[in-house]
């Protein structure tokens, strides 16, 4: 096929890419390379310089001798033009290329950055880059419209994307942005209506504030735990008894007591 579309066949089987049935988009988008291929063709085939003869002849010296008449003879040298038809293949005719059709000015066009990017046909004279057709990196996408994984990359059709550098540290890896017009469109397949996706926020906010709470109350019980121990301090030094210069006398055992004002140990002993 012109324009340099061909289908890689390998084994006489069809490849992996080509046993997927392409979407009418792509195919009207290969019929317009192609009708573009084929316009170039025949504007190279116009542009060729013709022959100087005319039809493509070619010029050939004869050499021709004359009798002078005098005893001797003379060369005459004249130029013979023979002409060779050539054929030539005829130019294919001029057929008009299937236009998309623009959703904001219902205008034709043949290319723009949202169809080739996107799959949106929308015309470069249209383009919004700061409302309708901003692009979002793939966390706003999901926490904006409450996506998952799956329903960006798994549920048909998957959402195309366009790969840029992080402008905060290129060294973070490459970000992923999402036209945001198709991302709300897929957040209301998913959640079926604006309300429901409202409701949603909604509850996922009061979930989180919840767990927030929860998580606050348990630092202030660790908190609390903690100021009570440090508070508490055991004594762990050595009580030195103290006893008053009062001896008492028990006269059945002979010994001597005495007692400790502070605990009221009782000393014992004997004198000798």
């Amino acid at each position: 096929m012109d324009g340099g579309l061909e289908e890689k066949v390998s084994n006489g089987e069809p490849s992996e890419a080509s046993s997927q049935p392409l979407s009418a988009f792509m195919l009207a988008k290969i019929e317009r390379n192609r009708q573009r291929a084929l316009m170039l063709r025949q504007a190279r085939l116009a542009s060729r310089p013709s022959s100087a003869l005319g039809q493509g002849g070619t010029c050939a010296k004869v050499t021709k001798t004359v009798d002078s008449g005098a005893g001797f003879f003379i060369e005459e040298h004249e130029e013979d033009e023979q002409i060779v038809k050539k054929m030539t293949q005829e130019p294919a005719p001029v057929i008009e290329c299937d236009y998309l059709v623009c959703e904001e000015c219902s205008k034709p066009f043949m290319d723009s950055y949202l169809s080739n990017s996107f799959d949106l046909a929308v015309c470069d004279n249209c383009r919004d880059n700061d409302v309708k057709h901003k692009l979002i990196t793939r966390t706003e996408a999901k926490q904006n419209y409450l996506l998952k994984d799956c329903d960006l990359d798994k549920r048909e059709p998957p959402l195309r994307f366009i790969i840029r550098k992080n402008p905060h540290n290129p060294r973070w890896g490459d970000m992923k942005l999402y036209l945001r017009l198709q991302v709300e469109r897929r957040g209301m397949e998913v959640w079926g209506s604006e309300e429901a996706l409202e409701e949603a926020k909604e509850t996922r906010e009061e979930n989180r504030e919840v767990q927030k709470q929860k998580r606050f109350n348990k630092k202030v019980k660790e908190l609390r735990k903690a100021v009570r121990s440090s508070m508490f301090r055991k004594d762990t030094s050595v009580h030195q008894h103290e006893y008053g210069p009062e001896e008492l006398l028990d006269k059945e055992e002979d010994l001597y007591k005495k007692t400790c004002t502070t605990c009221g140990h009782e000393l014992t002993y004997e004198k000798m």
